[in-house]
C-alpha cells in the first residue's frame, strides 16, 4: 500500500474543494478521490468552515479599528525608528571627529 504524497493546499483552495461540495452538491467521496483526500480531513475543513463563518459577518468597523490601531503602532515604530537613526549618525559623526583629534587624520 503506497502513500500518496501530502499535499498542502492553499486556503482559497479549501474553500473551493468544500464550495464544489456545499453548493454544486458535488459528493464529498468525489472530491477526495480527485484530490486525494482523507473524508476525514474533509470533513475537518468543513467543519473550521462553519465554526469560523461568523468572521465573514464580523462588523466591519470592529476590523476597521484593528487596522487603525495597526496603523498607529506602525507610525509610532517608524518615528522611533527614524530617531534612532538620528541619534546614531550624530554619534557616529562624534565619533569620527574624536578619532582625528586623537590620532590625527584618519
Amino acid at each position: 500500500m503506497s502513500k500518496q504524497p501530502r499535499r498542502h493546499l492553499s486556503p482559497p483552495e479549501k474553500v473551493a474543494i468544500l464550495k464544489r461540495h456545499l453548493v454544486e452538491g458535488t459528493p464529498v467521496s468525489d472530491l477526495c478521490d480527485e484530490y486525494g483526500l482523507e473524508p476525514t480531513l474533509f470533513y475537518n475543513w468543513q467543519r473550521q468552515l462553519f465554526e469560523n463563518a461568523h468572521l465573514a459577518f464580523e462588523n466591519g468597523r470592529k476590523v476597521k479599528a484593528i487596522e487603525n490601531t495597526k496603523d498607529k503602532k506602525i507610525e509610532q515604530l517608524e518615528g522611533q525608528l527614524q530617531r534612532k537613526n538620528e541619534v546614531l549618525a550624530e554619534l557616529m559623526e562624534e565619533h569620527t571627529l574624536l578619532k582625528k583629534e586623537l590620532f590625527g587624520e584618519i
